[in-house]
């Protein structure tokens, strides 16, 4: 019913290759377009266009003091928008691209302002999802795109996930189903050229430290006042109702609230929770990563009135996974 209400006035339009040129015109006329990637869905402008680039901000109520990413469709795109003087930046887009991995890098005059926030850095990456690609090429520029989402909520794996957020506010959601790898991009910033990690994300930690070495661990200096790329603030990622890691709490709470858990596994515990789901039913931590933002959205319209989540061990995906729901618990913590 709720899809149904929003397509007589959404533009939610099969990813079909008609449909794709039709969005990549879209964005060479400033307008804005949700698309699907590998990680979550964005929602894209001309990103050397800075009226364009400001409907993001708009859309999506978000700070202008947080810088956007860049998305390319080829690897040589990246020295137009960036400086590549260093040769571990090569190995990392050897290795990692197409993919969910972000490289923040000094920037060329050609890309806005607006687009970085002001620092003198960019951030770019080369999606690895058929539509996302095949829109970039077509609109024959950088997209710019954060999630498609009202700026500090759950981030959309779905197209009803975009629609249920940012309503009309969209000119054409491209519909490519569900996201492979349902978390942000892993952020590679270089200070000194040397490399850090600025967010965790859809490639595990200890994939990137093959190509790079050990690196210095920044993304826990979350308080940024100027932050150099995008999920470094000190909340984000949060359902509209409380949520909270387990704690000695629960069993009180399921006596006198709709309380609804969201577990990593089969659970331990048998409380008289209003609805379970799990991440990972056999603890696998990349479909754990590939249903969080789905269980969350579907949590969030159970009419709870708060949501248990149990934490995730923290090796490989589930540092990503720990990253998204530590900034989704902190939004209400007291």
């Amino acid at each position: 019913m709720f899809e149904k209400a929003f397509f007589k006035f959404m533009k939610i339009l099969p990813a079909s290759s008609e449909n794709i040129k039709k969005a990549a015109e879209f964005i060479k006329n400033g307008k804005l377009v949700a698309f699907p990637t590998e990680t979550v869905y964005g929602l894209g402008a001309d990103g050397l266009n800075p009226i364009a680039v400001s409907k993001i901000f708009e859309a999506k109520n978000r700070p202008t003091f947080n810088p956007l990413i860049l998305h390319i469709a080829d690897k040589s795109d990246l020295e137009k928008l960036a400086e590549t003087g260093n040769q571990l930046i090569y190995k990392l887009i050897d290795k990692f691209w197409p993919g969910p991995l972000t490289l923040v890098l000094p920037k060329k005059d050609v890309v806005p302002e607006i687009v970085t926030a002001g620092n003198p850095t960019v951030a770019v990456r080369m999606p690895d999802h058929p539509v996302a690609l095949e829109l970039i090429k077509l609109s024959g520029r950088p997209i710019a795109a954060p999630s498609a989402n009202a700026f500090g909520e759950l981030s959309p794996t779905t197209a009803q996930h975009v629609v249920k957020q940012l309503g009309k506010k969209v000119d054409i959601i491209l519909d490519g189903g569900s996201c492979k790898v349902g978390v942000e991009s892993t952020i590679i910033g270089f200070v000194n050229e040397e490399p850090v990690l600025l967010r965790p994300g859809g490639i595990p930690l200890e994939q990137i430290e093959s190509v790079t070495g050990q690196l210095k661990k920044h993304y826990t200096e979350s308080e940024d006042s100027n932050p150099l790329s995008p999920g470094r603030l000190p909340f984000h990622y949060s359902p509209n109702i409380p949520i909270r890691f387990f704690d000695d709490k629960m069993e009180t709470e399921t006596r006198t609230k709709r309380v609804g858990a969201l577990f990593f596994k089969e659970p331990g515990v048998k409380l008289n929770f209003a609805k379970i789901l799990f991440l990972s039913k056999n603890g696998d931590t990349k479909e754990a990563a590939a249903n969080l933002f789905s269980a969350l959205h579907e949590l969030e319209t159970s009419g709870l009135d708060l949501i248990y989540v149990e934490p995730v061990p923290e090796t490989g995906l589930g540092i990503a996974i720990m990253d998204r729901l530590k900034k989704a618990v902190k939004k209400y913590e007291k």
